[in-house]
């Protein structure tokens, strides 16, 4: 209080100049000093300055991680000309043939060797030339990817996803089923996959009529906005001389009709593509060659030279050679003593011996033999007995049944109600003429 009074009594610029000083000293006792030097006194009494000890454990805890740059690649994108293998495409990029051997010995590299052109692969180098990676798109949905390891190189297969979109589609024969479903805008796999479906039940060579009718609902595949392939037929309804035939896919990848009834039987009605039956099976035929009565104990199916042909069932080749007569041959047994004969082929692809799968191609049509021209000679024998397979009740495939049964038809439920969805039936008023 006295200090107070004094102060107040001041002259005035006095009282001024001593505010000024107080702020002064504050600041002067606020202001950072010089970092502290510790000493120590030697034998003499002498204070030595001591350089501090830095904490270098500390300041590393301290300083952020140098984070190493991202190494830098060049990416060259080649696509496949004609003549071109691995080897050619490595050496016009000046990449190393050893990488390519290694490259070669691994496990799943194989399609690599099945180069086509205009196919596009795609390499990442290093800035020195080297290669780090690479990406060959072998199919629609598949690729292969190849990077570079410390110890080589590891591969892996890539699945391409692709945008699938339900179609549905509806025709009615007038000339051919063929020109019918090209019509209905549908493609030429998805025509064949919905004979395949049916070539169980209906003969499409002899059994079409005009005013038969097929409803199908499927999928199609898109990439940027762009189809580039078929999918699956999701259910399917063909109308063949007034009999109904339904059939859905099961996620067991078969078909069933919508009570879960097998549309595979054990064996193919029909084991190749054909375009037309030249003879059928007749006992009390006349030889085209020699003239004389001869019983003709099979199928003659034409079709261009090449088309593959199929086993008609499961089972062993017991017989697979050439001789004058035959041409080109395969005989194979299945379970239930039933044998399948081809005949003529321009080319066997099994041998005696092998176990072969139901529609696995075991050759190629063509006109060896005692023939006329190309065809495949087809037979079906039962107990050492010839049957006509066109007509023979073949034995059913195994079918649905418990809870496999009760989820297939839980499934087929939205798919069957698409058949009759308004979009199919706009399509078959439109493809009747009814325009109201």
């Amino acid at each position: 209080m006295v200090l107070w009074h004094a102060f107040n009594s001041l002259p005035h610029w006095h009282r001024k100049m001593v505010l000024i000083l107080s702020i002064m000293v504050m600041m002067l006792a606020a202001w950072p000093s010089e970092q502290a030097v510790a000493t120590r006194v030697d034998d003499n009494d002498n204070e030595l300055a001591v350089e501090q000890q830095v904490d270098e454990e500390a300041q590393l805890a301290r300083a952020e991680p140098v984070i190493p740059p991202k190494p830098r690649y060049v990416t060259r994108q080649v696509k496949v000309r004609s003549g071109d293998n691995m080897g050619v495409i490595f050496q016009r990029l000046g990449l190393s043939t050893t990488d390519l051997h290694l490259i070669d010995q691994l496990e799943g590299t194989d399609t690599l060797r099945l180069l086509k052109p205009g196919q596009e692969l795609t390499f990442k180098l290093t800035k020195g030339g080297e290669l780090h990676s690479l990406y060959y798109p072998h199919s629609l949905e598949q690729a292969l990817k190849v990077n570079r390891r410390d110890d080589g190189f590891v591969a892996r297969p890539v699945k391409i996803e692709l945008d699938t979109r339900e179609q549905v589609a509806q025709g009615e024969i007038r000339s051919s089923f063929w020109s019918s479903a090209v019509e209905a805008g549908m493609t030429e796999d998805q025509i064949m996959d919905l004979a395949a479906i049916f070539g169980w039940d209906i003969d499409f060579a002899q059994d079409l009529q005009p005013g038969d009718s097929f409803r199908v609902v499927y999928q199609d595949k898109y990439q940027d906005d762009e189809r580039v392939a078929s999918g699956d037929i999701l259910a399917a309804e063909f109308v063949n001389q007034g009999a109904i035939y339904r059939a859905v896919l099961n996620t067991d990848g078969n078909y069933y009709t919508p009570d879960g009834k097998a549309m595979r039987k054990s064996f193919l009605r029909a084991p190749v593509n054909f375009k037309y039956i030249s003879s059928n099976f007749n006992p009390r035929r006349l030889h085209p060659v020699t003239g004389k009565v001869r019983p003709h104990n099979g199928i003659d199916y034409v079709a261009p030279v090449g088309t593959p042909i199929m086993a008609a069932g499961g089972g062993s080749v017991v017989a697979a050679g050439y001789n004058q007569f035959n041409g080109n041959y395969v005989f194979i047994k299945h379970a239930g003593n039933y044998v399948t004969k081809y005949l003529h082929l321009s080319k066997r692809t099994v041998n005696k011996g092998q176990r072969v799968k139901q529609g696995q191609t075991i050759g190629l049509l063509g006109g060896t033999g005692r023939v006329t021209g190309p065809h495949l000679h087809y037979e079906f024998v039962v107990g050492g007995v010839h049957k006509n397979p066109r007509t023979l009740n073949l034995p059913q495939a195994e079918s649905l049944s418990g809870r496999a049964l009760a989820s297939f038809k839980a499934q087929a439920m939205p798919q069957l109600a698409k058949l009759d969805s308004p979009e199919l039936q706009l399509a078959r008023n439109k493809g009747n003429g009814d325009d109201s």
